[in-house]
Formats: structure tokens, sequence, C-alpha cells
């Protein structure tokens, strides 16, 4: 059966997917972002072969990223390709080779498909938009009054739980993306993008806002929050943001997407229980503060 070729844009950025039509089939959480194929130039593009054998090539292993039973290894080969693993519980998902400008990768997928071709395409997506005023953050993200609101902290700090508190408990307030949104950076403003990638919960919302507030979250026994200064909120942005850091090019676009973002929007540092009160106290301060401008 021949591959077909898809064509999807997520943040104003195209890429295409090679790949056969029941592997298409899967990716119903890419439907909301797919565009008809035309002849206009794309971002990158990745082809999955996956009845073929990894081809016979010598990698070198630079670092490796362990979360929750997933993990990735990251390397290259002597041709100065890319190459990434995705493992799962134990098991090969895929195998990424990537040249060295992005624009073109090779998936070979084993067991857990899907997985494996998610997180090809948040890695390929995140690398070739680095230098593109672009990030593909690790966040929650919720809209209230034309505004996102965007939670940040390590695994497990509560950001789905917050940002399901503020659904719940402050109206007008909706879902977003509970996992990976995209943020662009432009001249006059800063915006944020629903993507097709979204975690535990499924919200593949192809819409975009202007950043009202970024919060990073800690857990306590009380509920505190205070704005952070230019050099705080930059130290609280890069957790958030992955990237081969120890690649110039990678490096100083992200630097730039994050030192911008810092001046730009108001961060805060919320301490908090998973209650009520701090999503009230968490809104009522960001919008008592921008009331002020």
């Amino acid at each position: 059966m021949m591959d077909k070729r898809m064509i999807y844009t997520v943040a104003d950025h195209r890429f295409a997917v090679v790949a056969g039509e029941a592997l298409l089939g899967q990716m119903a959480q890419y439907e909301p972002f797919a565009v008809e194929p035309d002849a206009a130039p794309v971002l990158f593009t990745l082809t999955v072969a996956q009845e073929q054998p990894f081809p016979d090539v010598d990698i070198m292993v630079e670092t490796s990223q362990d979360d929750e039973g997933s993990q990735i290894l990251v390397g290259h080969t002597a041709d100065g390709r890319s190459y990434f693993e995705f493992l799962l519980c134990g098991d090969r998902s895929g195998c990424l080779l990537v040249s060295a400008d992005y624009s073109k990768a090779t998936l070979w997928l084993y067991k857990h498909q899907l997985y494996g071709l998610n997180n090809a395409l948040m890695v390929l997506y995140a690398l070739a938009t680095a230098c593109l005023g672009t990030a593909l953050f690790h966040s929650a993200v919720v809209s209230h009054e034309g505004k996102g609101y965007m939670f940040l902290g390590k695994s497990g700090t509560g950001k789905s739980t917050h940002a399901s508190l503020w659904c719940r408990y402050i109206e007008g307030t909706e879902l977003v993306n509970d996992d990976n949104p995209v943020v662009r950076v432009f001249p006059h403003r800063a915006v944020v993008y629903g993507s097709p990638w979204s975690g535990k919960t499924p919200c593949y919302r192809n819409m975009s806002l202007p950043i009202g507030g970024i919060v990073q979250l800690s857990q306590a026994p009380y509920n505190k929050i205070r704005r952070l200064r230019s050099i705080e909120a930059y130290a609280a942005l890069v957790p958030s943001i992955s990237g081969k850091r120890w690649e110039r090019r990678v490096a100083d676009g992200l630097h730039e997407t994050e030192d911008t973002l810092a001046g730009r929007v108001p961060v805060w540092y919320l301490e908090c229980l998973p209650d009520e009160a701090a999503a009230r106290l968490c809104q009522e301060t960001i919008k008592e503060v921008r009331a002020k401008k």
C-alpha cells in the first residue's frame, strides 16, 4: 500500500508526515490541525518506515531523559545526523534519524507506535522552531476572558489540577491544553497555542490566545502568590522548555524566546493547596494587577 502525505499546521508552522494510511488513521488528535496538501513549503517532513529494518549505523549517545516510565535517548551519527530513541516501560517504541538542519527525518516504529510517533513529532517540532521565536512548553493552559493563562511546574506539582480548579470555579474558563502548548513571541505580543500533544487529558484545540500570565506552581500547606522579577521569571521558564541546549543554534533561539517572555509577560510564583481558594487567589491577583495597567 502506498504511503500518504499529510500536512499539519501548529501555531502557524507547517509540517508534513508521510506514512501508511493505517497509521495516519490512528492520528485523530492531529485532525484539527490538518490542512489541504499543496506546494507551499513545510518546516520539516517526517517519513515513517514501519516495516523496514533500522539501518546499520554507529550511534554516539549524548544524554537521556527519564520521566514516569518513559525514556528518550539522544545522540548522533558519525555523519552529523541527530538520533532519538523512545522507550515506554522498557520497550523500544521508535528510533528517529534527523538531518542536521532538522528539515528531514525518518522514524522506525516498533511497540506503542502512537507513543513513538507523538514523541518524534514533538522533538522535531521543538528543534525545528527553536530559532523562530517558538517554544513547546511543558505546561497546562486555560482560557479566560480572551487571554491564555499558563501553569508551570515539575511533574506532580499539580498543573492539571490547578487548571481544572480554574475551569470548575472561575466562570468562563476553558481548558486549552493540558501538557504541551506552543508559545510564540512576536514584536509586540506573546501568544499561546493549542497543540496535538496534550498529555493524559485529551484536549487538542486548534486555537490561539494572547498570554495574560504565566504561573509557576509549588505545593504548600497554604496559598500564597507573588510576582517574579525578570531574572526570576527567566529562571522559572527555562525548565519548562525542552531542547538540545548544548547545540548553540537551538540554545540561542530558546534563550531569546525565554528572555523576551520574561520581560514582556507577567510571571507569578504560586505556593498552594489543591483547592478553590488557590485558584481564586491566583485569578484575582492577576486580574487586579492587569487592571492597574
